[in-house]
């Protein structure tokens, strides 16, 4: 018995609907999320960390005040982008710091702690 033609076009075009739907619902897989929870004790840690290693590579004394906002992205491991709040005496300043971190095999790196424009 022969499928009509029609009968099968209608289902590959809703394969093709369902499966273009479901791309974009996984659009932030590999893409950035929003960390619900900034003052979760592992961001601090790994905020701590962004600071302190700035501070060695370049000489600074900034001190961690908050973080402000921060974002993760699954890569092989996982990615940090966190606004954090720092303080060096009396002046505030905020910076987007990167960390890249492969908790497995206790392995973190900062990749860019950049001053943000107020």
């Amino acid at each position: 018995m022969k499928i009509p033609c029609l009968i099968v076009f209608s289902i590959a075009l809703l394969s093709m609907l369902l499966f273009s739907d479901a791309a974009r619902s996984d659009a932030l897989v590999g893409g950035w999320s929003p960390i619900k929870d900034v003052n979760d004790p592992d961001i601090a840690e790994i905020a701590n960390y962004a600071v302190t290693e700035y501070d060695k590579r370049s000489g600074a004394k900034l001190k961690l005040s908050s973080v402000v906002k921060g974002q993760t992205q699954v890569v092989a491991g996982t990615n940090y982008r966190l606004v954090l709040e720092t303080t060096n005496g009396s002046a505030t300043k905020n910076y987007r710091a990167v960390v890249w971190e492969k908790p497995w095999i206790h392995f973190r790196n900062l990749t860019s702690f950049d001053p943000l424009l107020t």
